[in-house]
């Protein structure tokens, strides 16, 4: 279902040294750096699966959502979903996938959140049946019936997480990407998203794809990951080994503590 064959991407950053004197001469002369965000990175991952897909910060992994997204265009290398390139084809490409960014929001601020829903369900063209009997399933699974009709802006984090994964798949998406779905949830909230997460996985084999800091999510959802770090795909097996490789470490964390360690990332 999902296959990338030697990925690389860079980006062009600008630096330049504090102070007034530094401010004005980048003003005339700007000083670039070539940063490798992936480095010929390669993996594939099955219809049904769900991967946790985890690195420290900075070590590529939403540069590599945002390129199986459709977002971004790689300077080299091949990615194929359901046999097309998502950059390429990216208006069918994106009806087949849902994606769930931790920090950004798809709703509209200051419309109720069914407002946002109706304009999605216009977007995707999700026939009139289909929507309405997502949206009774899905707002009963996450416990929002009684929130959507109001504004984004007045819900609290938890309630608009919860409302943006909704969001995410109105329309029946075969895959979807999960950049930090749980950032900032309380632990009522963490639980609600891990059970639609696993719901909908296993009754519509949802192919998901779960980038996180918290392996609290990695260990109730997912039974293989993938590290990343500096741009370079590390490591790709199972979490049960993980954990008999470091069965000293008192904690998941610990253990990624150690993980990243022996890695040098």
């Amino acid at each position: 279902m999902i296959e990338l064959r030697n990925i690389s991407k860079t980006f062009k950053v600008h630096r330049r040294n504090a102070g007034f004197k530094e401010a004005a001469k980048a003003l005339f002369k700007r000083e670039y750096e070539l940063v490798n965000a992936l480095d010929n990175i390669s993996f594939s991952i099955a219809k049904g699966e769900m991967v946790g897909y985890i690195g420290p910060n900075g070590a590529g992994k939403s540069s590599t959502i945002k390129i199986m997204g459709g977002i971004l265009t790689p300077d080299d290398g091949t990615c194929s979903i359901n046999g097309r390139t998502p950059w390429k084809d990216r208006i069918n490409h994106v009806r087949e996938i849902g994606v769930v960014f931790g920090q950004r929001s798809q709703l509209w601020w200051d419309v109720p959140v069914i407002d946002s829903y109706e304009l999605l369900k216009d977007i995707y063209k999700v026939p009139d049946k289909i929507y309405k009997d997502n949206l009774n399933n899905l707002s009963t699974l996450l416990n929002i019936e009684d929130i959507i009709r109001t504004p984004a802006r007045q819900l609290s984090l938890g309630q608009r997480m919860r409302c943006e994964i909704v969001a995410s798949v109105l329309h029946n998406p075969q895959i979807l990407f999960l950049d930090e779905p749980t950032i900032g949830l309380d632990a009522v909230s963490k639980l609600a998203v891990r059970d639609f997460i696993k719901t909908i996985n296993e009754e519509k084999k949802t192919t998901v794809i779960l980038t996180t800091h918290d392996m609290q999510d990695i260990d109730a959802l997912t039974k293989r990951i993938v590290l990343i770090g500096k741009g370079h795909i590390l490591l790709d097996g199972t979490l049960d080994d993980l954990k008999e490789q470091y069965k000293s470490a008192n904690s998941l964390d610990e253990m990624v503590v150690k993980l990243y360690e022996e890695y040098k990332i």
